[in-house]
């Protein structure tokens, strides 16, 4: 390049940069605060709300916002709204719709050009992009989301030397938990300004992070400052999302106090309650006051709060708040209402930002009853008031619980000693049997349940404490043992205590009725014998020929005055089953249950298992549980089993100890338990165009028996990576991965061992393309054979398209193509020569295979061109 040359391109270059800065200058001065929500429609789709706060005064205006959305496409948005409010602010909404491609994070950037002038903690603001941005999470573990709602505006006032406080007034209609921090405010694509500070304090700056307040305390100068908080989304303890806010703050110097909200207290109220109470704002200087209330209550689709004027003169106003709260504003989270009062000051308006919690929980379920019988407890209950309750837990304790709730406290504590023992199928029960199937009901024990109502995200105050004790059953049983195992001629041994005939109320002769069924709980009784006695000394009886083998069976015996014309059924029959071993094989063990539906108290379980050497039953292990686990065993070979129980019943201070055999019963241990995943790692070798696939052996640390792999793949995140291919053996954990196309990819793995049983998938493992793609910056198109075309360096060809345009010093355009290789001869699309000698501009969009799918990458620069061509 001459001296010539240089010269006339630096000062094209000064020109541009004065015509750059003199556009910024009349266009700026515009964009003074902002933020991004979302809401859910369905699916991947979102809609998005912009709100811009915008200088009245500016000739810039934007009736169309240019949204990132984080998966490499862009949209525009378009205005909705522009609403005049006072001190010289446009409050800009634009709503735009947009699906995404699957889950993923997304940052959603918006960006102006026109940052307002003369903020003191931004260098150079008006020189400074203003952006704003929101974090979108799309997770199958978390489900989909709405963004907070911010109800008070970013715009605000504040006074040197005084207190400033303010509250975004954030709102989340589904109940998530919100946390708040500061944050540095972004610029050009949402990255943070160089050289940001936050305002000087001569005390402290900071964000409340449960409460949102922003406190100032104090400014020590006066100006514009701009600064921005993130409100946090959580769910289940999972970040699902937040929002950026950048607010701007005018500091002027001033006499005026700001005026005082007085203490405000939390409420915490069951659903059908009121919260009503006057509020009193005062101002020191006697100013007048406005003041508004915002918040959740506010918001709700039925049974909005309000909030009212009731008195107001120089120096105060008096308000009065109240909110009747319905069932749909339950939920865990409180309700967070900002109380904001401002004075009407003729120098400077000043506001004092207060807060306050309401708490709506669900009303207890009402007039819960126990009704007992001989082997089970019948709770009932009102029909609960709320419709959206999702079903209704059942808590008991053995004996009075002693536990008194909070008026706000919701659920059963884990300190009380209640413990859970069962749910019912819907939110319209209002029933629920206790038939010990959970935990053994013993007779003797006084029990106690309450209830609670769970609603989607939170439980009711619980019901008050009913108890009951199982009723004793005449005549009461102490023996249902299994004395002969055989498919055909197996018996049953029967015993009972002997009534005290002092205690009924027939004199006899009496009649026993002997019942069986063939299940556990008396389902399908049926009468097989009776007993006359004059005594009731006969308190034995067995149950024969029968299939003691393939299932248990349960009795029940009748007492009956037997006299003629005076024959009625003496107290109530009690139900007892015999002792069936359930048997479950998994691998190398057998896991053994011992089942049973009987009145009395079983305090010890002795195991045998059949010994085919001895031809007898071996004692294996003894519990005081009804369960054990075999262990040791060889997969594929049949064990079989019986149990013995060791119990006693109190009965009228008579005590009987009972000795019960269970049937028999046989299983096959077999490996059904999948080994754990194996732990991938991914490492793209771009050179060589392959992934790296490498993997631990679960053989090493939590397996014994895995043989083979099975590997995972889709090439782009957020589709569920499908079958790829197998590694037959478990000592090689390594493969490489040859992709068409490109390297991005996911990719998941499992373990199989020797049955055939596959781990769960690994954790997703996902690696990006390998960018290859480079526009050279010298082209010397002067025939000599030597880069007389211009190339990109475009290795392995993974690019699938661009759109590349190459301008000269005068903006004009001299070439564009769609081919990734390029292939530029150095001529002109206008006048078909090739270019004189000197610096060019181009713009490229290069379209990509990346993880998220095809992306464009935006690429600007410069072109330095020699050629034996001159400028004319």
């Amino acid at each position: 390049m001459n001296h010539y040359q240089f010269n006339k391109i630096r000062k094209w270059l000064a020109g541009m940069i004065l015509y750059l800065l003199f556009s910024l200058t009349v266009w700026a001065t515009h964009n003074r605060a902002g933020e991004i929500t979302y809401r859910l429609i369905s699916g991947f789709t979102y809609e998005i709300t912009i709100n811009t706060f915008t200088y009245t005064l500016s000739a810039a205006d934007r009736p169309q916002l240019e949204v990132q959305w984080g998966d490499n496409t862009k949209s525009i948005a378009d205005r909705k709204s522009k609403v005049v409010l006072p001190n010289f602010y446009f409050h800009n909404t634009y709503i735009v719709q947009h699906t995404f491609p699957g889950p993923g994070i997304y940052e959603i950037v918006v960006q102006d050009p026109n940052r307002n002038y003369g903020v003191k903690n931004i260098p150079n603001s008006v020189n400074v992009i203003f952006s704003i941005k929101t974090k979108l999470v799309i997770s199958p573990l978390t489900g989909g989301a709405s963004a907070p709602v911010l109800l008070n505006p970013p715009i605000d006032k504040a006074a040197k030397g005084r207190l400033f406080i303010h509250n975004p007034g954030a709102f989340d209609m589904e109940g998530d938990s919100l946390s708040y921090e500061l944050t540095v405010c972004t610029e050009e694509n949402g990255k943070p300004i160089a050289g940001y500070t936050f305002p000087a304090a001569s005390d402290t700056f900071y964000v409340n992070p449960i409460t949102g307040d922003l406190v100032w305390d104090s400014p020590v100068d006066t100006g514009i400052y701009n600064v921005a908080m993130k409100v946090n989304k959580w769910r289940n303890g999972i970040l699902i999302g937040s929002v950026t806010r950048d607010m701007q703050i005018n500091v002027y110097n001033s006499t005026n106090n700001p005026p005082v909200n007085p203490p405000l207290r939390d409420y915490c109220v069951v659903a059908g309650s009121e919260v009503s109470f006057d509020l009193t704002s005062t101002d020191p200087d006697g100013d007048k006051l406005f003041v508004r209330a915002s918040g959740g209550p506010f918001e709700m689709p039925t049974g909005r709060a309000t909030f009212d004027s009731i008195a107001a003169d120089t120096g105060y106003s008096t308000y009065h708040f109240q909110w009747l709260t319905n069932c749909t504003h339950v939920r865990q989270r409180p309700y967070l209402v900002t109380i904001k009062a401002t004075d009407l000051n003729k120098q400077l308006q000043l506001n004092d930002f207060d807060v306050f919690n309401i708490r709506v929980i669900g009303p207890p379920p009402q007039a819960l009853s126990a009704h007992a019988s001989a082997n089970a407890i019948r709770l009932t209950w009102d029909k609960y008031p709320c419709s959206n309750v999702k079903f209704f837990e059942i808590y008991r304790s053995n004996g009075p619980s002693g536990f008194a709730p909070d008026s706000c406290e919701t659920g059963i504590p884990s300190y009380s000693s209640f413990r859970k023992i069962g749910h019912t199928a819907s939110g319209n029960d209002t029933l629920f049997i206790d038939d010990g199937s959970a935990s053994e009901l013993i007779k003797g024990i006084q029990y106690c349940y309450r209830i609670v109502a769970v609603f989607n995200d939170s439980y009711s105050v619980a019901s008050d404490e009913v108890c009951a004790s199982l009723v004793p059953g005449l005549p009461a049983l102490i023996n249902a043992s299994v004395t002969n195992i055989d498919p055909a001629a197996g018996s049953v041994f029967l015993a009972w205590l002997k009534p005290n005939p002092d205690s009924l109320t027939g004199t006899g002769p009496y009649k026993l009725m002997i019942y069986r069924s063939p299940d556990l709980w008396g389902l399908s009784f049926q009468p097989i014998d009776s007993i006359f006695t004059a005594t009731l000394d006969d308190t034995t009886y067995i149950d024969q020929p029968l299939n003691t083998i393939h299932f248990p069976y349960s009795y029940k015996v009748e007492l009956y005055n037997n006299v003629p014309g005076n024959n009625y059924l003496i107290g109530t029959p009690e139900v007892a089953s015999t002792l069936y071993p359930q048997l479950k094989g998994t691998d190398n063990k057998i896991e053994i249950n011992a089942i049973r539906n009987v009145p009395w108290i079983n305090s010890a379980y002795v195991f045998y298992r059949f010994n085919q050497n001895s031809g007898t039953y071996d004692s294996i292990g003894i519990s005081s549980t009804n369960r054990f686990i075999d262990t040791g065993l060889t997969n594929g070979k049949e064990y079989c089993y019986r149990i013995k129980s060791i119990g006693y019943r109190d009965i009228e201070n008579r005590q009987a100890i009972t000795v019960n055999f269970s049937h028999k019963n046989c299983a096959t241990p077999v490996d059904s338990i999948a080994p754990c995943p194996p732990d991938l790692n991914v490492i793209n070798v771009c050179d060589s165009a392959y992934n790296f696939l490498q993997w631990t052996n679960p053989n090493h640390f939590c397996a014994d028996d895995v043989v083979s792999y099975k590997i995972y793949y889709s090439p782009v995140f957020g589709n569920n990576p499908e079958f790829l291919t197998a590694v037959s053996s478990a000592q090689d954990t390594t493969y490489r991965h040859y992709p068409d196309g490109n390297l991005a990819g996911c990719y998941q793995i499992t373990a199989v061992d020797s049955f055939g049983n596959e781990s769960r998938r690994s954790v997703l493992v996902c690696v990006d393309a390998c960018s290859f793609y480079e526009l050279p910056n010298v082209f010397t198109p002067n025939g000599d054979g030597i880069n007389d075309i211009y190339i990109a360096r475009n290795k392995n060809h993974y690019v699938q398209k661009v759109n590349m345009k190459i301008y000269n010093r005068w903006g004009t355009l001299v070439f564009q193509t769609s081919d990734p290789d390029i292939k530029w001869d150095g001529r002109s699309i206008q006048r078909g020569k090739i270019v004189p000698s000197g610096v060019y501009y181009y713009v490229c969009d290069v379209y990509e295979p990346r993880l998220t799918g095809l992306e464009v990458r935006n690429l600007v620069g410069f072109i330095h061109v020699y050629s034996n061509e001159k400028n004319t």
